[in-house]
Protein backbone atom coordinates (compact mmCIF):
# COMPACT_ATOMS: atom_id res chain seq x y z
CA UNK A 1 0.00 0.00 0.00
CA UNK A 2 1.31 3.02 -0.79
CA UNK A 3 1.60 5.34 2.34
CA UNK A 4 1.07 9.31 2.14
CA UNK A 5 4.30 11.28 2.01
CA UNK A 6 3.74 12.06 6.35
CA UNK A 7 3.69 8.93 6.75
CA UNK A 8 6.51 7.62 4.96
CA UNK A 9 8.68 10.57 7.20
CA UNK A 10 7.88 8.81 9.87
CA UNK A 11 8.61 5.34 8.65
CA UNK A 12 11.90 6.42 7.66
CA UNK A 13 12.98 7.87 11.02
CA UNK A 14 11.14 5.07 12.91
CA UNK A 15 13.42 2.80 11.00
CA UNK A 16 16.45 5.02 11.57
CA UNK A 17 15.38 4.98 15.30
CA UNK A 18 15.62 1.01 15.42
CA UNK A 19 18.29 0.47 13.33
CA UNK A 20 20.25 2.89 16.28
CA UNK A 21 19.10 1.58 19.24
CA UNK A 22 19.88 -2.05 17.49
CA UNK A 23 23.32 -0.82 16.71
CA UNK A 24 23.43 0.73 20.24
CA UNK A 25 22.65 -2.32 21.82
CA UNK A 26 20.42 -0.18 23.52
CA UNK A 27 19.39 -1.93 26.91
CA UNK A 28 15.49 -1.35 27.77
CA UNK A 29 13.63 -1.94 31.06
CA UNK A 30 10.49 -4.53 31.28
CA UNK A 31 7.39 -2.36 32.19
CA UNK A 32 5.84 -2.94 35.32
CA UNK A 33 2.45 -1.61 34.08
CA UNK A 34 0.67 -0.23 30.93
CA UNK A 35 1.39 3.79 31.01
CA UNK A 36 -0.71 5.52 28.57
CA UNK A 37 1.39 9.11 28.79
CA UNK A 38 5.19 9.24 28.79
CA UNK A 39 5.08 8.49 32.66
CA UNK A 40 3.98 5.61 35.34
CA UNK A 41 1.14 7.20 36.74
CA UNK A 42 -2.28 7.71 35.38
CA UNK A 43 -4.58 4.88 34.17
CA UNK A 44 -3.24 1.76 33.39
CA UNK A 45 -4.20 -1.75 31.63
CA UNK A 46 -7.79 -2.02 33.59
CA UNK A 47 -8.90 0.58 31.34
CA UNK A 48 -8.48 -2.32 28.68
CA UNK A 49 -11.22 -4.57 31.05
CA UNK A 50 -11.11 -7.99 31.08
CA UNK A 51 -8.92 -9.58 28.34
CA UNK A 52 -9.01 -13.17 28.79
CA UNK A 53 -10.43 -14.90 25.91
CA UNK A 54 -10.06 -12.08 23.89
CA UNK A 55 -8.03 -10.62 20.54
CA UNK A 56 -6.46 -8.06 21.23
CA UNK A 57 -4.05 -5.92 19.12
CA UNK A 58 -1.15 -3.68 20.01
CA UNK A 59 -1.32 -1.67 17.06
CA UNK A 60 2.18 0.43 16.44
CA UNK A 61 3.59 -1.62 19.31
CA UNK A 62 7.53 -0.88 18.97
CA UNK A 63 9.81 -2.57 21.43
CA UNK A 64 6.39 -5.29 22.48
CA UNK A 65 6.97 -4.22 25.99
CA UNK A 66 3.29 -3.68 26.82
CA UNK A 67 2.45 -6.09 24.41
CA UNK A 68 4.10 -8.88 26.62
CA UNK A 69 3.06 -7.50 30.01
CA UNK A 70 -0.39 -7.50 29.06
CA UNK A 71 0.48 -11.25 28.60
CA UNK A 72 2.19 -12.31 30.83
CA UNK A 73 -0.17 -10.23 33.93
CA UNK A 74 -3.27 -10.04 32.28
CA UNK A 75 -3.36 -13.47 30.63
CA UNK A 76 -3.93 -11.90 26.79
CA UNK A 77 -3.36 -13.36 23.63
CA UNK A 78 -1.73 -10.31 22.03
CA UNK A 79 -1.19 -9.63 18.12
CA UNK A 80 1.45 -6.95 17.86
CA UNK A 81 1.91 -5.16 14.72
CA UNK A 82 4.69 -3.16 13.81
CA UNK A 83 5.68 -1.47 10.53
CA UNK A 84 9.23 -0.18 10.80
CA UNK A 85 11.25 -3.44 10.43
CA UNK A 86 13.96 -2.26 12.67
CA UNK A 87 11.71 -2.06 15.72
CA UNK A 88 10.21 -5.43 14.56
CA UNK A 89 13.54 -6.99 14.98
CA UNK A 90 14.01 -5.49 18.19
CA UNK A 91 10.63 -7.02 19.25
CA UNK A 92 11.96 -10.30 18.08
CA UNK A 93 15.06 -10.83 20.01
CA UNK A 94 13.28 -9.97 22.84
CA UNK A 95 10.06 -11.70 23.04
CA UNK A 96 10.15 -14.03 19.86
CA UNK A 97 9.30 -16.64 22.03
CA UNK A 98 6.96 -15.65 24.42
CA UNK A 99 3.70 -17.81 24.39
CA UNK A 100 0.80 -15.76 23.62
CA UNK A 101 2.14 -13.09 21.72
CA UNK A 102 2.18 -12.91 18.11
CA UNK A 103 4.54 -10.17 17.00
CA UNK A 104 3.53 -8.74 13.21
CA UNK A 105 5.91 -6.84 10.65
CA UNK A 106 3.09 -4.92 8.40
CA UNK A 107 1.92 -1.66 7.80
CA UNK A 108 -1.44 -0.92 10.74
CA UNK A 109 -3.59 -0.16 8.14
CA UNK A 110 -3.29 -3.25 5.92
CA UNK A 111 -2.87 -5.33 8.78
CA UNK A 112 -6.51 -3.89 10.06
CA UNK A 113 -8.10 -4.60 6.44
CA UNK A 114 -7.17 -8.30 6.15
CA UNK A 115 -6.73 -9.34 9.91
CA UNK A 116 -9.85 -11.18 11.39
CA UNK A 117 -12.17 -8.94 14.00
CA UNK A 118 -10.67 -8.05 17.19
CA UNK A 119 -12.03 -7.62 20.57
CA UNK A 120 -9.62 -5.14 22.16
CA UNK A 121 -7.27 -2.88 19.59
CA UNK A 122 -5.34 -0.20 21.57
CA UNK A 123 -2.50 1.41 20.46
CA UNK A 124 -0.03 3.62 23.09
CA UNK A 125 1.35 6.94 21.30
CA UNK A 126 1.16 5.11 17.71
CA UNK A 127 -2.42 6.34 16.29
CA UNK A 128 -0.69 10.49 15.87
CA UNK A 129 2.09 9.11 13.35
CA UNK A 130 -0.75 8.00 10.73
CA UNK A 131 -3.75 9.99 8.57
CA UNK A 132 -6.78 9.40 10.76
CA UNK A 133 -8.75 9.54 7.41
CA UNK A 134 -6.86 6.35 6.84
CA UNK A 135 -6.90 4.66 9.61
CA UNK A 136 -10.13 4.91 11.26
CA UNK A 137 -12.51 3.31 8.72
CA UNK A 138 -10.06 0.40 9.22
CA UNK A 139 -10.06 0.68 12.71
CA UNK A 140 -13.99 0.31 12.54
CA UNK A 141 -13.92 -2.75 10.42
CA UNK A 142 -10.98 -4.43 12.09
CA UNK A 143 -13.05 -4.30 15.24
CA UNK A 144 -16.25 -6.80 16.33
CA UNK A 145 -19.16 -5.28 17.28
CA UNK A 146 -19.49 -3.31 20.72
CA UNK A 147 -15.27 -4.07 20.29
CA UNK A 148 -13.18 -1.73 22.19
CA UNK A 149 -10.59 0.69 21.15
CA UNK A 150 -8.34 2.46 23.41
CA UNK A 151 -5.48 4.55 22.37
CA UNK A 152 -3.45 7.71 23.59
CA UNK A 153 -2.20 10.68 21.50
CA UNK A 154 0.30 13.62 22.03
CA UNK A 155 -1.87 16.81 22.95
CA UNK A 156 0.87 19.10 24.17
CA UNK A 157 4.29 18.92 23.21
CA UNK A 158 7.57 19.86 25.43
CA UNK A 159 7.51 23.82 24.30
CA UNK A 160 3.81 24.39 25.29
CA UNK A 161 2.47 23.94 21.92
CA UNK A 162 -1.41 22.58 22.27
CA UNK A 163 -3.21 20.82 19.64
CA UNK A 164 -3.95 21.95 16.05
CA UNK A 165 -7.59 22.49 15.07
CA UNK A 166 -7.09 20.95 11.75
CA UNK A 167 -7.08 17.56 10.64
CA UNK A 168 -3.16 17.87 9.45
CA UNK A 169 -0.11 16.60 10.26
CA UNK A 170 2.39 18.94 11.94
CA UNK A 171 6.51 18.58 12.60
CA UNK A 172 7.45 17.29 16.20
CA UNK A 173 10.49 15.68 17.16
CA UNK A 174 11.34 12.20 18.22
CA UNK A 175 14.34 12.13 20.11
CA UNK A 176 17.02 9.48 19.77
CA UNK A 177 19.39 8.63 22.48
CA UNK A 178 23.08 9.28 21.59
CA UNK A 179 21.91 10.20 18.09
CA UNK A 180 20.87 12.57 15.80
CA UNK A 181 16.88 13.59 16.53
CA UNK A 182 14.53 12.72 13.94
CA UNK A 183 12.30 15.03 12.84
CA UNK A 184 8.62 13.17 12.46
CA UNK A 185 5.31 14.24 11.11
CA UNK A 186 1.92 14.05 13.74
CA UNK A 187 -1.52 14.15 13.71
CA UNK A 188 -1.26 16.56 16.93
CA UNK A 189 -5.26 17.17 17.18
CA UNK A 190 -8.23 18.94 19.23
CA UNK A 191 -10.23 16.59 21.55
CA UNK A 192 -13.35 17.48 19.22
CA UNK A 193 -11.42 16.48 16.06
CA UNK A 194 -10.38 13.39 17.63
CA UNK A 195 -14.21 12.70 18.55
CA UNK A 196 -15.46 13.61 15.71
CA UNK A 197 -13.59 11.62 14.05
CA UNK A 198 -14.37 8.62 15.64
CA UNK A 199 -17.78 9.52 15.51
CA UNK A 200 -17.96 9.54 11.91
CA UNK A 201 -16.03 6.27 11.43
CA UNK A 202 -19.01 4.70 13.39
CA UNK A 203 -16.85 4.35 16.65
CA UNK A 204 -18.65 5.43 19.56
CA UNK A 205 -16.74 7.42 22.72
CA UNK A 206 -16.90 6.57 26.19
CA UNK A 207 -14.47 8.92 27.63
CA UNK A 208 -11.61 11.16 28.00
CA UNK A 209 -8.76 10.64 29.97
CA UNK A 210 -6.19 13.73 30.42
CA UNK A 211 -2.89 12.58 31.41
CA UNK A 212 -0.65 15.53 32.10
CA UNK A 213 3.23 15.63 33.53
CA UNK A 214 3.94 15.04 36.96
CA UNK A 215 6.51 17.75 37.00
CA UNK A 216 5.04 21.22 37.56
CA UNK A 217 7.80 22.76 34.82
CA UNK A 218 7.30 20.02 32.31
CA UNK A 219 3.58 21.02 30.04
CA UNK A 220 3.71 17.82 28.07
CA UNK A 221 0.09 16.48 27.89
CA UNK A 222 -1.79 13.27 26.51
CA UNK A 223 -5.11 12.46 26.28
CA UNK A 224 -6.43 8.56 26.12
CA UNK A 225 -9.35 8.11 24.33
CA UNK A 226 -11.54 5.41 25.15
CA UNK A 227 -14.20 4.15 22.28
CA UNK A 228 -16.46 1.06 20.96
CA UNK A 229 -17.23 -0.22 17.64
CA UNK A 230 -21.42 0.45 17.39
CA UNK A 231 -23.28 -2.72 17.44
CA UNK A 232 -25.68 -3.89 14.76
CA UNK A 233 -26.30 -2.44 11.07
CA UNK A 234 -24.66 0.60 10.02
CA UNK A 235 -27.07 3.17 10.60
CA UNK A 236 -25.15 6.45 10.73
CA UNK A 237 -27.39 7.94 8.04
CA UNK A 238 -30.89 6.79 8.98
CA UNK A 239 -33.48 8.97 10.69
CA UNK A 240 -34.49 7.72 14.36
CA UNK A 241 -37.98 8.13 15.85
CA UNK A 242 -37.67 11.12 16.83
CA UNK A 243 -35.98 12.24 13.46
CA UNK A 244 -32.84 12.71 14.82
CA UNK A 245 -29.96 11.08 12.51
CA UNK A 246 -28.18 8.26 14.47
CA UNK A 247 -24.72 10.44 13.48
CA UNK A 248 -26.10 13.71 15.33
CA UNK A 249 -26.99 11.42 18.27
CA UNK A 250 -23.40 9.56 18.45
CA UNK A 251 -22.12 13.82 17.93
CA UNK A 252 -24.29 15.12 20.58
CA UNK A 253 -23.20 12.35 22.64
CA UNK A 254 -19.27 13.14 22.27
CA UNK A 255 -20.02 16.31 23.29
CA UNK A 256 -21.59 16.09 26.26
CA UNK A 257 -18.98 13.34 27.24
CA UNK A 258 -16.49 16.64 26.23
CA UNK A 259 -18.67 19.25 28.25
CA UNK A 260 -18.70 16.96 31.49
CA UNK A 261 -15.22 16.20 31.01
CA UNK A 262 -14.40 20.06 31.23
CA UNK A 263 -16.37 20.19 34.29
CA UNK A 264 -14.19 17.65 35.61
CA UNK A 265 -17.19 15.28 35.76
CA UNK A 266 -15.65 11.62 37.63
CA UNK A 267 -18.70 9.79 36.87
CA UNK A 268 -17.26 9.02 33.35
CA UNK A 269 -14.01 7.84 34.42
CA UNK A 270 -11.77 11.20 33.50
CA UNK A 271 -8.55 11.49 35.38
CA UNK A 272 -5.95 13.63 35.40
CA UNK A 273 -2.56 11.85 36.34
CA UNK A 274 -0.42 14.29 39.14
CA UNK A 275 2.97 14.37 40.87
Amino acid sequence: MHCPEPEAVNARAWSMYGTHHLQRGTDVSEVSRVSWGFWPTGPGAEVLGDLNGLRVLDLCSGLGKHAAFLVRECGATVDAVEASASQHARALARYGELPGLTLVHADAVEHLQRSEPYDVIYSIHGVGYMDPHRLLPALRTALKPGGRLVFSVLHTNSHGRGPTSSVTPRPEVLPLAGGEDQTVEMWVLSPELWEDLCVDNGLLLDGIDELDAPEDDNPVSVRLYRARNRSGPDVVSDLGDDGVTAGGAFHARARSIRQEIQRGSAAIGTSRSES
